[in-house]
């Protein structure tokens, strides 16, 4: 089993408890995931089989869009309402308010992570100071929204978003400062993520859908390959000789084709992996097959 299964994560679950459940069904320990959600979060959640998480550390395009839901009126210690509700205020602003500070929020920016998030300070994550009552001083982080939506309101004081962002980008903080841009309390009450990097909800499965497909032996079907995260790279096709020198590690010299980096395929067609050319030579960056005997 090699590939990349997209999940589309069922609430309550964490990425991890998604994780553990698959090594059983796909029977390999080696499997990686790509953006932690947390566990009130659902939607796509890229999970690498095989040889494929190696291509984990290695994804070109990073960025992720999410469905959040802001509701007014209230602020938790968790950022989002399963958590402990720290102090109510009553409900002054809407929609209009809402729609005319959204663009300010659009653009490069700082953000300081939350407590309860698995960034680490001191080797420890965040959230088990958290869960002590601890705060810890965190230092603001780059991040980048590139576009937020506004999608309409389904309950009272609730207005829903989407929120295209860079990696690292924490949709609850983004609603806090939302809300108190309008001037209100505000937390996130449903998030669901659509789109993480070149995958998209057209491409997830549930695991029920996954548990059919393994029960019907088509399980294999679900993965996507590989080379699809690398599809934005120019596209190399190499004869024989040239493989050969990628499987041992050789450069090949005077080879003609522009400098830059390229996903490399040999004349079967069969994706191999990573090559860059410098000046006319082609040297491997990494390999995802095994080397062909002979």
């Amino acid at each position: 089993m090699q590939g990349i299964l997209i999940v589309d994560k069922p609430q309550d679950w964490t990425s991890f408890d998604v994780i553990a459940k698959l090594r059983g069904v796909l029977g390999t320990r080696k499997l990686g995931h790509s953006g932690t959600l947390d566990p009130m979060a659902t939607g796509v959640l890229p999970v690498f089989c095989g040889g494929a998480s190696k291509a984990v550390d290695l994804q070109l395009n990073h960025d992720k869009t999410y469905r959040a839901a802001l509701r007014l009126g209230a602020r938790t210690d968790t950022g989002d309402i399963t958590g402990q509700v720290l102090e109510t205020a009553p409900v002054t602003a809407g929609e209009a308010e809402l729609k005319a500070i959204l663009p300010q929020f659009i653009g490069p920016q700082m953000q300081i992570p939350p407590m309860y998030s698995a960034v680490k300070i001191n080797g420890q994550p965040l959230y088990k100071a958290a869960r002590q009552g601890i705060e810890v001083e965190r230092q603001p982080r780059p991040i980048e929204v590139y576009s937020i939506e506004y999608e309409g309101s389904p309950a009272a004081d609730t207005y829903e978003l989407t929120v295209r962002c860079s990696k690292g980008t924490y949709i609850r903080t983004l609603l806090e400062d939302i809300a108190a841009a309008m001037g209100q309390k505000g937390t996130m009450s449903a998030l669901r993520r659509i789109q993480a990097g070149v995958y998209g909800e057209a491409d997830a499965h549930t695991l029920e859908e996954i548990l059919a497909a393994k029960a019907e032996g088509r399980l294999e079907e679900l993965l996507l390959p590989v080379e699809s995260v690398f599809e934005s790279l120019p596209l190399l096709t190499v004869a024989l000789r040239v493989e050969q020198h990628l499987y041992n590690g050789c450069p090949t010299s005077r080879y003609p084709a522009a400098d830059g980096r390229y996903r490399v395929r040999n004349e079967a067609g069969q994706f191999l992996g990573l090559a860059r050319v410098v000046q006319g030579v082609l040297r491997v960056e990494k390999l995802f097959v095994e080397r062909s005997a002979g």
